[in-house]
Protein backbone atom coordinates (compact mmCIF):
# COMPACT_ATOMS: atom_id res chain seq x y z
CA UNK A 1 0.00 0.00 0.00
CA UNK A 2 1.18 3.65 -0.41
CA UNK A 3 2.49 5.09 2.19
CA UNK A 4 -0.65 7.90 3.47
CA UNK A 5 -2.89 6.48 0.92
CA UNK A 6 -6.33 5.34 2.27
CA UNK A 7 -7.03 1.35 2.54
CA UNK A 8 -9.12 -0.12 -0.07
CA UNK A 9 -12.50 -0.89 1.12
CA UNK A 10 -13.17 -4.78 0.86
CA UNK A 11 -16.39 -6.31 -0.72
CA UNK A 12 -16.14 -8.98 2.25
CA UNK A 13 -15.79 -6.32 5.38
CA UNK A 14 -18.26 -8.78 7.27
CA UNK A 15 -15.36 -11.78 6.52
CA UNK A 16 -18.50 -13.97 4.97
CA UNK A 17 -17.98 -17.20 3.16
CA UNK A 18 -16.79 -16.64 -0.13
CA UNK A 19 -18.61 -18.76 -2.96
CA UNK A 20 -16.20 -19.90 -5.81
CA UNK A 21 -16.57 -19.50 -9.27
CA UNK A 22 -18.95 -16.42 -9.33
CA UNK A 23 -20.74 -15.47 -12.64
CA UNK A 24 -18.57 -13.14 -14.62
CA UNK A 25 -21.30 -10.07 -14.91
CA UNK A 26 -23.74 -8.66 -12.96
CA UNK A 27 -25.89 -10.65 -10.58
CA UNK A 28 -29.58 -10.28 -11.04
CA UNK A 29 -30.97 -12.86 -8.48
CA UNK A 30 -30.19 -15.36 -6.06
CA UNK A 31 -32.29 -18.22 -4.22
CA UNK A 32 -32.16 -21.50 -2.43
CA UNK A 33 -33.61 -24.61 -3.24
CA UNK A 34 -36.52 -25.21 -1.37
CA UNK A 35 -35.42 -28.81 -0.05
CA UNK A 36 -31.81 -28.49 -0.34
CA UNK A 37 -28.51 -26.07 0.43
CA UNK A 38 -28.43 -25.80 -3.31
CA UNK A 39 -28.00 -21.76 -4.41
CA UNK A 40 -28.76 -20.71 -7.88
CA UNK A 41 -27.66 -17.19 -9.53
CA UNK A 42 -28.62 -15.59 -12.69
CA UNK A 43 -26.29 -12.80 -13.89
CA UNK A 44 -25.98 -10.54 -17.19
CA UNK A 45 -23.40 -13.26 -18.31
CA UNK A 46 -26.58 -15.13 -19.72
CA UNK A 47 -25.96 -17.76 -17.33
CA UNK A 48 -27.66 -19.66 -14.82
CA UNK A 49 -25.37 -21.53 -11.89
CA UNK A 50 -26.73 -24.20 -9.37
CA UNK A 51 -23.81 -24.44 -6.16
CA UNK A 52 -24.21 -26.72 -3.06
CA UNK A 53 -23.41 -25.30 0.11
CA UNK A 54 -21.85 -28.13 2.03
CA UNK A 55 -21.95 -28.22 6.19
CA UNK A 56 -18.60 -26.44 6.45
CA UNK A 57 -20.25 -23.50 4.84
CA UNK A 58 -18.39 -23.90 1.53
CA UNK A 59 -20.04 -23.74 -1.79
CA UNK A 60 -18.92 -25.91 -4.63
CA UNK A 61 -20.05 -25.19 -8.05
CA UNK A 62 -22.43 -27.98 -9.65
CA UNK A 63 -23.95 -26.89 -13.14
CA UNK A 64 -24.71 -24.35 -15.48
CA UNK A 65 -26.60 -23.05 -17.85
CA UNK A 66 -27.50 -20.39 -20.56
CA UNK A 67 -29.21 -18.17 -22.38
CA UNK A 68 -29.12 -16.01 -25.40
CA UNK A 69 -29.41 -12.98 -23.62
CA UNK A 70 -28.77 -11.60 -19.60
CA UNK A 71 -30.81 -13.37 -17.16
CA UNK A 72 -32.79 -11.43 -14.88
CA UNK A 73 -34.57 -14.29 -12.45
CA UNK A 74 -34.84 -17.53 -11.12
CA UNK A 75 -37.35 -19.93 -9.13
CA UNK A 76 -36.91 -23.20 -8.27
CA UNK A 77 -39.43 -26.42 -8.91
CA UNK A 78 -40.93 -27.46 -5.30
CA UNK A 79 -39.05 -30.68 -4.98
CA UNK A 80 -35.27 -29.09 -6.25
CA UNK A 81 -35.29 -30.83 -9.29
CA UNK A 82 -35.64 -28.36 -11.57
CA UNK A 83 -34.94 -24.30 -12.05
CA UNK A 84 -36.49 -21.84 -14.35
CA UNK A 85 -34.96 -18.67 -15.39
CA UNK A 86 -36.53 -15.23 -17.05
CA UNK A 87 -34.29 -13.90 -19.62
CA UNK A 88 -34.21 -10.98 -21.56
CA UNK A 89 -34.22 -13.03 -24.72
CA UNK A 90 -37.91 -13.25 -24.09
CA UNK A 91 -37.92 -16.30 -22.91
CA UNK A 92 -38.35 -18.59 -19.79
CA UNK A 93 -36.80 -21.95 -19.87
CA UNK A 94 -36.94 -25.08 -17.63
CA UNK A 95 -33.59 -26.48 -16.77
CA UNK A 96 -33.90 -30.33 -15.12
CA UNK A 97 -30.65 -30.89 -12.85
CA UNK A 98 -30.96 -34.41 -13.48
CA UNK A 99 -30.87 -34.28 -17.01
CA UNK A 100 -28.83 -31.18 -17.55
CA UNK A 101 -31.55 -30.02 -20.76
CA UNK A 102 -32.67 -26.64 -20.26
CA UNK A 103 -36.32 -26.44 -22.50
CA UNK A 104 -38.06 -23.36 -22.91
CA UNK A 105 -41.45 -23.28 -21.44
CA UNK A 106 -42.88 -19.57 -21.50
CA UNK A 107 -42.27 -16.50 -23.84
CA UNK A 108 -43.15 -12.85 -23.64
CA UNK A 109 -43.08 -10.35 -26.57
CA UNK A 110 -40.06 -8.30 -24.19
CA UNK A 111 -37.97 -9.67 -21.78
CA UNK A 112 -39.18 -11.65 -18.78
CA UNK A 113 -38.56 -9.72 -15.85
CA UNK A 114 -39.78 -12.33 -13.02
CA UNK A 115 -40.66 -15.83 -12.29
CA UNK A 116 -42.43 -18.38 -9.74
CA UNK A 117 -43.00 -21.76 -9.72
CA UNK A 118 -46.35 -21.73 -7.35
CA UNK A 119 -46.55 -25.33 -6.40
CA UNK A 120 -50.33 -24.66 -4.38
CA UNK A 121 -51.80 -23.99 -8.42
CA UNK A 122 -49.34 -26.46 -10.44
CA UNK A 123 -48.67 -23.55 -12.38
CA UNK A 124 -45.68 -21.08 -13.77
CA UNK A 125 -46.42 -17.11 -13.16
CA UNK A 126 -44.51 -14.96 -15.51
CA UNK A 127 -43.99 -10.97 -16.14
CA UNK A 128 -42.86 -9.24 -18.04
CA UNK A 129 -41.72 -4.97 -19.56
CA UNK A 130 -44.59 -6.66 -22.16
CA UNK A 131 -47.13 -5.01 -19.30
CA UNK A 132 -48.63 -8.85 -18.59
CA UNK A 133 -48.70 -11.58 -16.32
CA UNK A 134 -48.79 -14.70 -18.13
CA UNK A 135 -49.53 -18.45 -16.21
CA UNK A 136 -48.50 -21.56 -17.75
CA UNK A 137 -49.20 -25.15 -17.78
CA UNK A 138 -45.23 -26.02 -18.66
CA UNK A 139 -46.45 -28.97 -20.90
CA UNK A 140 -48.28 -26.75 -23.22
CA UNK A 141 -46.55 -23.78 -25.10
CA UNK A 142 -49.34 -21.70 -25.14
CA UNK A 143 -50.09 -19.54 -21.41
CA UNK A 144 -53.31 -21.11 -19.74
CA UNK A 145 -54.01 -17.13 -18.97
CA UNK A 146 -52.96 -13.57 -19.65
CA UNK A 147 -53.34 -10.77 -17.87
CA UNK A 148 -52.47 -6.83 -18.72
CA UNK A 149 -50.60 -4.52 -16.57
CA UNK A 150 -51.03 -1.04 -16.45
CA UNK A 151 -47.20 -0.35 -17.19
CA UNK A 152 -44.08 -2.64 -17.52
CA UNK A 153 -43.41 -4.96 -14.38
CA UNK A 154 -40.68 -4.25 -12.57
CA UNK A 155 -40.45 -6.81 -9.60
CA UNK A 156 -43.18 -9.51 -8.19
CA UNK A 157 -43.48 -11.99 -5.37
CA UNK A 158 -45.89 -14.90 -4.21
CA UNK A 159 -46.70 -16.12 -1.22
CA UNK A 160 -49.56 -18.60 -2.74
CA UNK A 161 -52.66 -17.22 -2.29
CA UNK A 162 -51.00 -13.66 -2.56
CA UNK A 163 -49.12 -11.88 -5.31
CA UNK A 164 -48.05 -8.62 -5.57
CA UNK A 165 -46.79 -6.89 -8.85
CA UNK A 166 -44.95 -3.49 -9.13
CA UNK A 167 -44.71 -1.83 -12.51
CA UNK A 168 -42.99 1.42 -13.75
CA UNK A 169 -45.01 4.76 -12.73
CA UNK A 170 -45.56 3.37 -9.27
CA UNK A 171 -48.80 1.36 -9.82
CA UNK A 172 -48.79 -1.90 -7.12
CA UNK A 173 -51.46 -4.66 -7.94
CA UNK A 174 -52.38 -7.21 -5.77
CA UNK A 175 -53.56 -10.49 -6.88
CA UNK A 176 -55.60 -13.34 -5.10
CA UNK A 177 -53.92 -16.36 -6.95
CA UNK A 178 -57.53 -18.59 -6.38
CA UNK A 179 -58.91 -15.93 -9.25
CA UNK A 180 -55.95 -14.81 -10.42
CA UNK A 181 -57.49 -13.22 -13.66
CA UNK A 182 -58.64 -10.17 -11.88
CA UNK A 183 -57.18 -7.90 -9.78
CA UNK A 184 -58.20 -8.35 -5.71
CA UNK A 185 -56.68 -4.46 -4.95
CA UNK A 186 -54.77 -1.96 -7.13
CA UNK A 187 -52.90 0.86 -5.38
CA UNK A 188 -50.52 3.73 -6.09
CA UNK A 189 -47.12 3.04 -4.06
CA UNK A 190 -46.92 4.96 -1.13
CA UNK A 191 -43.29 6.21 -2.04
CA UNK A 192 -42.67 8.59 -4.02
CA UNK A 193 -40.01 6.81 -6.53
CA UNK A 194 -39.72 3.81 -8.76
CA UNK A 195 -40.38 0.73 -6.83
CA UNK A 196 -37.06 -1.72 -6.97
CA UNK A 197 -38.38 -4.76 -5.09
CA UNK A 198 -41.56 -6.32 -3.25
CA UNK A 199 -41.92 -9.27 -0.98
CA UNK A 200 -44.77 -11.24 0.77
CA UNK A 201 -45.35 -11.36 4.19
CA UNK A 202 -44.59 -14.82 5.08
CA UNK A 203 -48.08 -14.54 7.00
CA UNK A 204 -49.39 -14.05 3.46
CA UNK A 205 -51.78 -11.02 4.83
CA UNK A 206 -49.24 -8.42 3.24
CA UNK A 207 -45.65 -7.26 1.69
CA UNK A 208 -42.88 -4.99 1.71
CA UNK A 209 -42.05 -2.61 -0.97
CA UNK A 210 -38.48 -1.39 -1.49
CA UNK A 211 -37.65 1.61 -3.95
CA UNK A 212 -34.53 3.48 -5.75
CA UNK A 213 -34.83 6.25 -2.99
CA UNK A 214 -34.15 4.48 0.11
CA UNK A 215 -37.10 3.71 1.29
CA UNK A 216 -39.14 0.60 2.68
CA UNK A 217 -43.30 0.43 2.69
CA UNK A 218 -44.72 -1.94 4.76
CA UNK A 219 -48.23 -2.63 3.43
CA UNK A 220 -50.92 -4.75 4.97
CA UNK A 221 -53.68 -5.95 2.17
CA UNK A 222 -56.88 -5.30 4.23
CA UNK A 223 -58.54 -2.07 5.00
CA UNK A 224 -58.58 -2.88 8.49
CA UNK A 225 -54.88 -2.99 8.94
CA UNK A 226 -54.32 -0.04 7.38
CA UNK A 227 -53.59 2.07 11.04
CA UNK A 228 -50.47 -0.95 10.76
CA UNK A 229 -49.20 0.28 7.23
CA UNK A 230 -45.63 2.45 7.59
CA UNK A 231 -42.57 3.77 5.71
CA UNK A 232 -38.95 3.81 6.60
CA UNK A 233 -35.79 5.63 5.20
CA UNK A 234 -32.37 3.37 5.10
CA UNK A 235 -29.78 2.65 3.03
CA UNK A 236 -29.07 6.29 3.35
CA UNK A 237 -25.88 7.96 3.78
CA UNK A 238 -26.06 12.04 5.64
CA UNK A 239 -26.38 13.13 2.04
CA UNK A 240 -26.10 10.18 -0.29
CA UNK A 241 -29.91 8.16 -1.36
CA UNK A 242 -29.24 4.15 -2.23
CA UNK A 243 -31.83 2.23 -3.83
CA UNK A 244 -33.08 -0.60 -2.04
CA UNK A 245 -32.44 -3.56 -4.23
CA UNK A 246 -34.19 -6.70 -2.40
CA UNK A 247 -36.00 -7.79 0.70
CA UNK A 248 -35.98 -11.12 1.40
CA UNK A 249 -37.88 -11.96 4.89
CA UNK A 250 -36.93 -15.04 6.84
CA UNK A 251 -38.53 -18.09 6.73
CA UNK A 252 -38.74 -19.01 10.42
CA UNK A 253 -38.91 -15.66 12.14
CA UNK A 254 -40.51 -13.65 9.63
CA UNK A 255 -37.92 -10.52 10.42
CA UNK A 256 -36.65 -9.73 6.67
CA UNK A 257 -33.31 -8.80 5.03
CA UNK A 258 -32.56 -5.62 2.71
CA UNK A 259 -29.73 -5.09 0.58
CA UNK A 260 -29.07 -1.73 -1.02
CA UNK A 261 -26.55 -0.15 -3.49
CA UNK A 262 -24.69 1.53 -1.06
CA UNK A 263 -23.07 -2.02 -0.34
CA UNK A 264 -25.03 -2.60 2.82
CA UNK A 265 -27.62 -5.55 4.12
CA UNK A 266 -29.48 -4.98 7.68
CA UNK A 267 -32.13 -7.14 9.34
CA UNK A 268 -35.05 -5.55 9.79
CA UNK A 269 -38.16 -6.20 12.55
CA UNK A 270 -41.73 -4.92 11.17
CA UNK A 271 -43.82 -5.80 13.97
CA UNK A 272 -41.67 -3.75 16.73
CA UNK A 273 -40.46 -1.66 13.68
CA UNK A 274 -36.45 -2.30 15.19
CA UNK A 275 -33.33 -2.77 13.18
CA UNK A 276 -31.91 -5.72 14.10
CA UNK A 277 -28.33 -6.09 13.02
CA UNK A 278 -26.73 -3.56 10.48
CA UNK A 279 -23.91 -4.62 8.67
CA UNK A 280 -20.34 -3.29 7.57
CA UNK A 281 -20.76 -2.10 4.04
CA UNK A 282 -19.17 -3.56 0.85
CA UNK A 283 -17.22 -1.29 -1.81
CA UNK A 284 -19.84 -2.25 -4.38
CA UNK A 285 -23.65 -2.46 -4.21
CA UNK A 286 -25.53 -5.67 -2.91
CA UNK A 287 -27.54 -6.26 -5.61
CA UNK A 288 -30.08 -9.63 -4.55
CA UNK A 289 -30.19 -11.90 -1.55
CA UNK A 290 -31.45 -14.89 -0.37
CA UNK A 291 -31.96 -16.87 2.66
CA UNK A 292 -32.06 -20.86 2.95
CA UNK A 293 -34.91 -22.84 3.39
CA UNK A 294 -34.35 -22.91 7.41
CA UNK A 295 -33.00 -19.15 7.31
CA UNK A 296 -29.66 -20.67 8.85
CA UNK A 297 -27.62 -19.03 5.48
CA UNK A 298 -28.27 -15.72 4.45
CA UNK A 299 -26.40 -15.19 0.48
CA UNK A 300 -25.73 -11.71 -0.72
CA UNK A 301 -24.46 -10.65 -4.03
CA UNK A 302 -21.80 -7.80 -3.73
CA UNK A 303 -22.17 -6.75 -7.78
CA UNK A 304 -22.76 -3.55 -9.95
CA UNK A 305 -26.51 -2.85 -10.02
CA UNK A 306 -25.79 0.07 -12.87
CA UNK A 307 -27.92 2.08 -10.49
CA UNK A 308 -24.99 5.27 -10.99
CA UNK A 309 -24.76 4.23 -14.97
CA UNK A 310 -22.38 3.05 -17.35
CA UNK A 311 -19.71 5.56 -16.07
CA UNK A 312 -19.28 3.90 -12.84
CA UNK A 313 -18.64 0.28 -14.19
CA UNK A 314 -14.85 -0.43 -15.20
CA UNK A 315 -14.88 -3.69 -17.74
CA UNK A 316 -10.91 -3.77 -17.10
CA UNK A 317 -11.27 -4.27 -13.43
CA UNK A 318 -11.51 -8.03 -12.74
CA UNK A 319 -13.44 -9.75 -10.33
CA UNK A 320 -16.29 -7.32 -9.53
CA UNK A 321 -19.14 -9.81 -8.89
CA UNK A 322 -19.43 -12.26 -5.71
CA UNK A 323 -21.51 -14.32 -3.94
CA UNK A 324 -20.71 -13.99 -0.43
CA UNK A 325 -23.05 -16.59 2.65
CA UNK A 326 -23.12 -15.48 6.00
CA UNK A 327 -24.06 -17.68 9.17
CA UNK A 328 -26.81 -16.57 10.75
CA UNK A 329 -27.45 -16.20 14.20
CA UNK A 330 -30.94 -15.54 16.43
CA UNK A 331 -29.86 -12.62 17.68
CA UNK A 332 -29.29 -11.11 14.34
CA UNK A 333 -32.56 -12.64 12.77
CA UNK A 334 -35.17 -13.33 15.91
CA UNK A 335 -37.95 -10.81 16.79
CA UNK A 336 -37.27 -8.78 19.80
CA UNK A 337 -40.07 -7.37 22.21
CA UNK A 338 -40.85 -3.81 20.81
CA UNK A 339 -38.39 -0.54 22.18
CA UNK A 340 -40.72 1.59 24.75
CA UNK A 341 -39.57 5.27 24.39
CA UNK A 342 -40.27 7.45 27.10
Amino acid sequence: MVFGAAPVQSHNPNKDVEVSDPPSDGISDLHFSPVSNHLCATSWDNKVRVWEVSSNGQAVPKAMTEHAAPVLAASWFHDGSKVFSASCDKSVKMWDLNTNKADQVAAHDAPVKTVHWIKDANVLMTTSWDRSIRYWDTRTPSPAASVQLPERAYCADVMYPLAVVATAERHVLVYDLRSPGKVFKQIESPLKYQSRCVACFPAKNGFALGSIEGRVAIQYVDQENKAKNFSFKCHRDDKEIYSVNSIKFHPQYGTFATCGADGGFNFWDKDSKQRLKNFQRANAPIACCAFNGNGSIFAYAVSYDWSKGHQYYNPSQPNQNHILLHATTDVEVKQRAPSHSR
